[in-house]
C-alpha cells in the first residue's frame, strides 16, 4: 500500500479514487443547484438538494469504482499507438 494516510487505514487506491470522485460529483451538483438558485429561483429546498447531491455522489463514486479498470485498460490500449482497432 502506498500513500498517507490511505496506506495506514487500509484503503486501496481504487477505493480512495472512487470516494474522491463521489465527493466531486456531489459537490459539483450542489454548486449547480446553488448557481441556479442565485441566477433564477431555487429549484428545491436545501435538504432536498443535499439528499439529491448525496445520491449523485454515490452514483459518481460507484460509477468510478466500476468503470475505472475498463477505462484504464482502454487508455492503455489506445496509448500503444499501433493504429489497430478491434471491432
Amino acid at each position: 500500500m502506498s500513500g498517507y494516510p490511505a496506506g495506514k487505514m487500509g484503503i486501496g487506491p481504487r477505493t480512495k479514487s472512487a470516494v474522491l470522485w463521489g465527493l466531486v460529483g456531489g459537490l459539483a451538483f450542489l454548486v449547480l443547484v446553488q448557481g441556479y438558485a442565485l441566477l433564477v429561483t431555487p429549484l428545491v429546498r436545501f435538504t432536498v438538494a443535499v439528499a439529491l447531491a448525496t445520491a449523485v455522489g454515490i452514483g459518481a463514486g460507484l460509477g468510478a469504482y466500476l468503470l475505472e479498470p475498463r477505462i484504464a485498460a482502454w487508455a492503455l490500449d489506445r496509448g500503444r499507438g499501433d493504429g489497430s482497432r478491434k471491432g
